[in-house]
């Protein structure tokens, strides 16, 4: 799983990163705002705390995702502020910042 991490943070981020610990673990099943055209999908998401190796470079991804448009860095403080999906995961990731205690495993949460 480690290996896999490394090698899509750099094929769509562009960077090395330095994975930490897993951080939580979502599924997704069928409670979710699209489960009307993919209610047959079920896949296990996994989420870790990883840091730069070293500071942004700014290199290209080596291959990114076909719908991918670029790469964007954004402060923690603005998170909020961004389309990010899962959207319940922004809030356990400013918990973890402000050193808060949640759950590892979240479930189906959209």
């Amino acid at each position: 799983m480690h290996d896999a991490l490394l090698r899509e943070c750099m094929e769509e981020v562009g960077e090395e990163v330095e994975i930490g610990e897993l951080l939580h673990i979502r599924e997704y099943i069928e409670n979710h705002e699209h489960s009307s055209f993919d209610f047959h999908v079920h896949q296990v998401e996994y989420y870790f705390v990883c840091n730069l190796v070293k500071e942004k470079s700014n290199k290209a991804p080596t291959n990114p995702g076909s719908h991918q448009v670029g790469v964007e860095w954004i402060h923690i403080n603005d998170l909020l502020q961004y389309r990010i999906y899962p959207k319940e995961l922004r809030k356990y990731i400013i918990q973890h910042v402000n050193h808060e205690k949640s759950p590892v495993y979240l479930g189906d949460i959209n």
